[in-house]
């Protein structure tokens, strides 16, 4: 196996992973919103805890917006106070799943007048980004059917296309978006944007502006992530991830929770196939509903950082010959043998390097910071889920 820590350093050095400012707010489930004590009331207060997760881990330098969530009336300035604290905006969210205007769907709805207000929603996005100087406009869409007949399936692609069409065309020369997809939920019958292949699709259509996102909670079991993660490399189609766990659906736990070989799987495809660096985007997309939010996220980076570690270990050359002369269980070992290797005290001598704490999550406990926040922000209304 490789023992170039020089090399896996430098690499590591260089990753960042954006955490997202929804994670900070008070969620649940579909029955119960959990309240915690210290959690931000406004896009301020959530950049303030995001730069905690960067102050400790040194590699979560950007926190992604969603709008209305975070919306403020002067974007300049908000850039500019998250700049103060050491972080910047990342991706722009849209949200177009949350008025009643929706329940037969955004961009895809059979009335004009919703396509219209929802088209006018991802455009000003668009201006969010401008303001802001972020790069990547994140689309999700909860668009679907849920009874056969309910309204023609091919209609809506083509609704879908035109709205697409007018995103991409707004965009600057620096943007993208990112088309996410979704294989069910909440559409029972179907999904406008279920799998892959759809998004990639419109995206191919469109242009090298268009892009697809890889939420790795969102498909069906069994799914094999890092095939879909390996084609769109090759057709220079993989925008970035959302990253994950999920036991049974669309969990949204903390990334590396439920399988951790697949997320080492996956940062090898990463690596192999070119896509390890500024132009594939990185971040977390959780909701910690039990666990505490800035540790939760704190722990989501480092989970992250040692599949890296792991992936970037992987003897390539060795793992090469075996492949090319039919050695099955010799290819499975290279492989094993990275992910089996205790990569913590290289992570441990990177952070002192890196002038940071070797623990990050024992050097937040001893900050203060929780205390500090817990007891500002006991007044007020806290940011989540129907605030």
């Amino acid at each position: 196996m490789t023992t170039d820590t020089a090399r896996v350093k430098a690499a590591l050095r260089e990753q960042h992973i954006e955490t997202p400012s929804w994670a900070y707010g008070n969620s649940g489930t579909r029955f119960k919103v959990f309240a915690q004590q210290g959690v931000p009331r406004t896009p301020q207060e959530k950049i303030d805890d995001a730069a905690q997760v960067h102050r400790f881990t040194g590699i979560a330098p950007t926190v992604a917006l969603h709008i209305p969530w975070d919306t403020v009336d002067d974007y300049a300035a908000l850039t500019a106070y998250a700049r103060d604290r050491g972080v910047s905006v990342g991706a722009i969210n849209s949200n177009v799943f949350q008025d009643e205007d929706y329940k037969l769907g955004s961009v895809t709805n059979p009335d004009p007048a919703v396509r219209k207000k929802a088209l006018n929603h991802l455009l000003g996005c668009v201006d969010v980004m401008d303001a802001t100087g972020s790069r990547d406009l994140k689309l999700w869409f909860s668009d679907g059917t849920n009874y056969p007949g309910q309204d023609d399936i091919r209609a809506r692609q083509d609704r879908l296309a035109e709205a697409l069409a007018a995103v991409y065309d707004r965009l600057g020369d620096d943007q993208r978006f990112l088309l996410e997809y979704k294989f069910f939920e909440p559409a029972f019958y179907a999904t406008d944007v279920p799998d892959w292949g759809t998004s990639y699709a419109h995206c191919v259509k469109l242009g090298p502006k268009a892009q697809v996102v890889v939420d790795t909670g969102h498909h069906a079991p069994g799914t094999n992530i890092e095939f879909i993660v390996a084609f769109l490399l090759r057709e220079e189609k993989l925008g970035g991830f959302d990253f994950n766990s999920r036991f049974y659906a669309d969990d949204d736990l903390m990334v590396g929770a439920a399988d951790p070989f697949q997320l080492f799987r996956i940062m090898h495809e990463v690596i192999q196939g070119g896509g390890y660096g500024d132009h594939v985007a990185f971040m977390l997309d959780q909701c910690h509903n039990i666990e505490p939010k800035i540790p939760g996220q704190i722990r989501s980076v480092m989970n992250v950082q040692e599949a890296t570690a792991k992936a970037l270990l992987v003897d390539i050359e060795e793992l090469g010959r075996a492949q090319r002369s039919g050695d099955v269980l010799g290819a499975n070992a290279v492989l094993m043998d990275a992910y089996n290797t205790d990569v913590r005290p290289l992570l441990a001598d990177l952070r002192q390097e890196m002038g940071l704490d070797p623990d990050p999550m024992a050097a937040y406990a001893r900050s203060g910071y929780f205390e500090k926040i817990r007891d500002e922000r006991k007044d007020g209304q806290a940011a989540g889920w129907g605030a």
